[in-house]
């Protein structure tokens, strides 16, 4: 049986996935499917850049508003929801389009996890009480002693991959690195074709910018100040990009603009990880510009319809 068709586009924060996404799900009948971890999140909306209301109105969208703010979410567990989700589209004969910018969710997705130990809570309550009380790099260090291939691969500032890192060597007395080498469960059923948007630098850093000040005028300290009230530190998703910036206006750490501008600043740099990500990612067509202009929809365009036009002719 021929295997049914799946677009994955990536690219930085601030390039124009959605609108991109949103360009191809309407002219090949397509479905989204969200693969950007905090916008999995319900209430979370200023600080997500989540596709509006209208947009969602215009074509189907799966895994947008799907998880509470108290709960974490696994890459394996997106995998689970997301491939359900695939499998849905497909039977509907309708192209998935897989959209967002948590590369490790991706590769969870299309290629597999590593058959890793089950999630110990006591042991990562362990771990979070010591990253809080602890020097800031308490966590990277105790991984870089267990582990130091993986902690290489970790931002020391990434508390939830640290602590899963840190589980894991300690749960399987193995190095995580190790247990990476094992067998892995593909994506089977679909044929990908990855599609990348890679704008020039400087311009991409000012759309992300505009839209970092945009989300404080829109009103995220306000709906942080209520996210707060309401589950206290018990929603993740409050030490996100933003968010977090948000927070620290509120503790009263930072004023207005500093927060701001530290927001640029975080999501800029989150930016320059997602494009080292992205680029070790195999087979992607890369595209020079930005997900809303006219010009790289048209060669977005063009390469999904020869993928399609190439099952045709498979077919015939």
């Amino acid at each position: 049986m021929q295997n049914h068709l799946l677009v994955a586009l990536v690219g930085p924060t601030g390039s124009g996935k959605t609108a991109l996404s949103l360009a191809l799900a309407e002219h090949f009948n397509g479905e989204i499917v969200n693969c950007d971890s905090v916008a999995m999140y319900r209430e979370f909306e200023i600080g997500t850049a989540k596709p509006t209301s209208a947009e969602r109105a215009r074509v189907p969208h799966h895994l947008l508003d799907v998880v509470d703010p108290t709960v974490y979410v696994t890459a394996g567990e997106y995998a689970r929801l997301a491939r359900q989700a695939l499998q849905d589209i497909k039977k509907h004969d309708h192209l998935p389009i897989v959209v967002g910018g948590t590369g490790l969710y991706l590769r969870a997705l299309l290629e597999g996890l590593f058959p890793g130990p089950q999630r110990s809570e006591a042991l990562r309550e362990r771990l979070r009480h010591r990253s809080r009380t602890k020097a800031p790099a308490y966590l990277h260090r105790l991984l870089s002693r267990l582990d130091p291939h993986a902690a290489a691969k970790i931002h020391s500032n990434d508390t939830p991959k640290l602590i899963r890192a840190i589980e894991v060597c300690l749960a399987s007395h193995q190095k995580m690195t190790d247990i990476w080498k094992q067998g892995r469960d593909p994506l089977t059923g679909f044929r990908i074709l990855r599609l990348g948007l890679n704008p020039e630098r400087n311009a991409l850093y000012e759309r992300i910018n505009a839209r970092a000040k945009r989300m404080f005028d829109s009103g995220l300290v306000e709906e942080t100040r209520r996210l707060l009230d309401k589950y206290s530190n018990a929603a993740g998703p409050l030490s996100s990009l933003g968010y977090k910036q948000a927070m620290q206006l509120l503790r009263g750490e930072i004023d207005l603009e500093q927060a701001i501008s530290a927001a640029q600043q975080a999501h800029r740099n989150y930016a320059k990880r997602q494009i080292t990500w992205f680029r070790r990612e195999p087979d992607v067509d890369w595209l020079a510009g930005f997900g809303d202009d006219p010009a790289i929809q048209n060669a977005a365009l063009t390469q999904v319809q020869k993928e399609l036009s190439t099952d045709f002719t498979r077919i015939q």
